[in-house]
C-alpha cells in the first residue's frame, strides 16, 4: 500500500455535501444517500404528459446520469464490450452535445447478460467529470473542452460478471472498488492526475469450503459491485466499503482498514451504504440476503461486538435502501416494499407493489419513489402504514438508477434519456385521501 501525506486543503474539501437541489453529481445523488431537496416535481407522468424531452440513448448501459450545470453525462457501450461510449447531454433541451468512443478494449471481459459494460455511474464536479468502465478503463474528463485529462488502463481485475462499483470523490481523491473474482482491492487516484495514492487489499481470506470439503471455484463467491460512502463518524472519516463475504471501514486519506463485520455466505453486495442514528445499514448481497445495522466506533474484527440487528426478510439484492427520519425504507428485488424501524430492526410494514427492480430508490418532495425495470414508477407516501399515491409508466424499464435535479426527474431507461417535469396545464389532482 502506498501512503502520502495529504494535505489539510483536503479537510477543508471533504465537508460533507448538502442535497442540493440543482445538480445530481454521483450514484445516488449529492449525499451518496437518496435524497434530494428539489421542489416541483411532478407526481404524474406517461409518454404523452409531462415529458419535457425523450432523447435516445445507444447501445446499453446502466451507468445513472449525472448532472452539473447544464450538463448530463452518462456511458454506454456496444453488446461485445469492445466500444465504450461517454455522453454528454444538454440538460435543457435533451440535445447530445458530445458522442464520442472513450476506449476500445481488443479483448473484453465476459460481462453477463443482466449486467453491461457501461454500468459503473460517473462522478462529476466543477470543470472535471471522471468515467470508469472498471479495469477497462478510468478516464478524467474537462468537461468544458472534453479533453481527456487523465486516464488509467493498466488496473487489472477480472469482474468477472461485469464492472459495477462507481467511483466516489473525497477532496482530491477518486475512490474505486475493485472486488473481482481473481483480486479484490479498494484504492485511491489523484484526481488531478490519475496517479495512485493508495490501493488496500481486502484482508478476509475467502477460503471456505464448500460441502466437500473442496475450495469452491466460483467466483461469485469473491464479487461485489457496490459503492462506497464517505463520512466522518464520531469525528473520524471513514469510508465504509461493502465486499464479497464482509463489510469494512477504511481511512479514506490511507486505505487502512479499520473495521470489518464478515457475512461469509454473503456475495456480490450491489447497494450503497447508508449512516445514521449511531449505526451504518447495508444489505449484505445475494445468497444470505440480510440486512444489517452496525454500531458506528469499532476496532478491528467487530462482527460479535457491533451488529445492532438484521433483517432477513425482503431485504434487497440490488436496490440500496433509503433511510427518512427513523425508518428504512427498501424494495425488494421482486417487488415487495417494506418498512423497517432503524433503531430496533422490527419490521413496520410490508406489502407487494409489484415487478422486478434494480435501480435504487430516492426520497424526494416528500415522497419515496421506486422504479421497476418493466418501466412503473410506484410512489408511497412515508411513514408507519403504506400509502401509495401514485403509478406511472414508460415504455421502457429502469436498470439505471434516476437523477433529481430542479423541477425534474432524469430517468434513464433500456433506450432512452427522459427529462420529466411539470408542464404547464398538465397537472392532474391528488387522489382523495385515505
Amino acid at each position: 500500500m502506498t501512503v502520502r501525506v495529504l494535505p489539510i486543503l483536503l479537510l477543508m474539501l471533504s465537508l460533507p455535501l448538502m442535497r442540493g437541489a440543482e445538480n445530481w453529481p454521483q450514484f445516488r445523488g449529492p449525499d451518496g444517500t437518496g435524497h434530494s431537496d428539489a421542489r416541483g416535481l411532478p407526481l404524474r407522468w406517461s409518454e404523452a404528459r409531462n415529458v419535457i424531452w425523450k432523447t435516445a440513448i445507444h447501445d446499453r448501459g446502466w451507468s445513472s446520469p449525472v448532472i452539473y450545470g447544464k450538463q448530463i453525462w452518462l456511458t454506454s457501450a456496444n453488446k461485445d464490450g469492445r466500444e465504450l461510449y461517454v455522453m454528454c447531454i444538454d440538460r435543457d433541451t435533451g440535445k447530445i452535445i458530445r458522442d464520442w468512443k472513450l476506449f476500445d478494449v481488443a479483448q473484453p471481459q465476459y460481462v453477463h447478460p443482466f449486467n453491461t459494460p457501461a454500468s459503473p455511474t460517473p462522478v462529476i464536479e466543477e470543470g472535471r467529470v471522471y468515467i470508469t468502465f472498471g479495469s477497462a478503463g478510468t478516464a478524467c474528463i474537462d468537461t468544458k473542452t472534453f479533453r481527456v485529462l487523465w486516464e488509467r488502463r493498466d488496473i487489472e481485475c477480472n469482474h468477472f460478471r461485469g464492472a459495477g462499483s462507481s467511483p466516489v470523490l473525497f477532496g482530491n481523491l477518486l475512490l474505486m472498488h475493485f472486488d473481482g473474482s481473481d483480486r479484490q482491492f479498494v484504492m485511491a487516484l489523484d484526481k488531478a492526475t490519475g496517479k495512485t495514492v493508495w490501493q488496500t487489499r481486502r484482508s478476509i481470506d475467502f477460503q471456505d469450503l464448500d460441502k466437500n470439503g473442496k475450495l469452491p471455484d466460483d467466483g461469485d463467491s469473491r464479487k461485489a459491485f457496490s459503492t462506497p460512502q464517505v463520512e466522518k463518524i464520531n469525528g473520524r472519516w471513514e469510508m465504509i466499503s461493502l465486499g464479497a463475504k464482509a463489510a469494512y471501514s477504511y481511512d479514506p486519506f490511507t486505505g487502512k482498514e479499520l473495521w470489518r463485520v464478515e457475512e461469509r455466505g454473503q456475495h456480490s453486495a450491489s447497494t450503497r451504504p447508508v449512516i445514521g442514528h449511531g449505526m451504518i445499514f447495508f444489505p449484505t448481497g445475494f445468497a444470505t440476503g440480510q440486512l444489517f445495522a452496525v454500531r458506528t466506533g469499532g476496532e478491528g474484527l467487530i462482527t460479535d461486538t457491533h451488529v445492532a440487528w438484521k433483517v432477513t426478510r425482503g431485504v434487497p439484492n440490488k436496490p440500496s435502501i433509503l433511510l427518512v427520519d427513523d425508518l428504512i425504507y427498501m424494495i425488494g428485488d421482486t417487488g415487495i416494499a417494506g418498512c423497517i424501524d432503524a433503531r430496533s430492526g422490527e419490521l413496520v410494514w410490508q406489502q407487494r407493489i409489484g415487478g422486478e427492480y434494480s435501480a435504487s430508490p430516492v426520497y424526494a418532495q416528500g415522497h419515496l419513489w421506486f422504479f421497476s425495470e418493466d418501466g412503473k414508477t410506484t410512489v408511497l407516501k412515508p411513514g408507519r402504514v403504506f400509502e401509495q399515491v401514485a403509478e406511472n409508466r414508460l415504455d421502457e424499464g429502469f436498470l439505471a438508477s434516476p437523477a433529481v435535479a430542479g423541477k425534474a426527474f432524469y430517468l434513464r431507461t433500456r433506450t432512452h434519456l427522459y427529462r420529466i417535469e411539470e408542464k404547464v396545464g398538465q397537472a392532474l389532482p391528488l387522489p382523495p385521501a385515505n
